[in-house]
């Protein structure tokens, strides 16, 4: 597993239907080391910091395998390295391709990885905001992007380091629970849930990384599921 490339961006004013609209959402490839710290890396910074950054989003990470996907989605449109505003594009791609264990459903929360000098920890997936949208001048695009699945996650930092593209990314510990993160972002979405939905809810509740946040939303819903089956 290696870190394909690092990218960063400060925000900037955009247009979108017509009105100015600041956002941290344009990163690009950075060369060389860069530091990466318990907040973010050096020279990337987000616009909204009450969804934005933060102790548990510090680092977005997407897939590489995704562009493929992107790339038939969006026809004609360039997809250099991070267009998803991710900080980290991950290739976890076996040298044969079968698998690839950077994905959604092989990566769980609270997963440890060292990546360069640094060690990190899978907290979340991403849920898009407008600003997606904003990035790629599309009104449909953040229902697109949760509807196929290809969130990526976000990383908080357990030890500040220096990473750069070309890294081995190693897992150093699992987390016993083993929630997948692409189960947590089912689970956000999901309209119901049946007896194996509040099971898996109560798994990622023991996850001691996920936020409270996430924890508060995921308890509202145990509460009302006597009314809604």
């Amino acid at each position: 597993m290696r870190l394909v490339s690092v990218n960063t961006g400060l925000p900037r004013e955009v247009t979108w239907h017509g009105k100015s609209v600041t956002t941290g959402i344009y990163k690009e490839p950075v060369e060389g080391r860069v530091a990466l710290r318990k907040m973010n890396l050096d020279g990337d910074r987000q616009a909204d910091l009450s969804v934005h950054g933060g102790e548990y989003k510090a680092v977005y990470c997407y897939p590489l395998a995704h562009y493929e996907y992107w790339k038939r989605e969006l026809p004609g449109r360039e997809l250099p390295m991070g267009s998803f505003g991710e900080n980290f594009t991950i290739d976890g791609t076996t040298e044969d391709g079968t698998a690839d264990g950077m994905l959604e459903d092989c990566v769980h929360l609270g997963d440890k990885f060292s990546v360069g000098s640094a060690e990190v920890m899978v907290t979340q997936p991403r849920l898009p905001c407008y600003k997606l949208g904003v990035r790629f001048q599309s009104d449909d695009m953040v229902k697109r992007f949760l509807a196929s699945g290809r969130t990526g996650f976000y990383l908080g930092v357990n030890r500040e380091g220096e990473v750069g593209a070309g890294d081995e990314i190693k897992e150093i510990a699992r987390d016993p629970n083993a929630v997948p993160v692409s189960e947590i972002t089912r689970l956000y979405i999901a309209k119901r849930y049946g007896d194996a939905d509040v099971t898996s809810v109560r798994r990622a509740l023991r996850v001691a990384a996920l936020p409270e946040s996430w924890k508060e939303y995921f308890r509202e819903r145990l509460r009302h599921v006597p009314l809604i089956r």
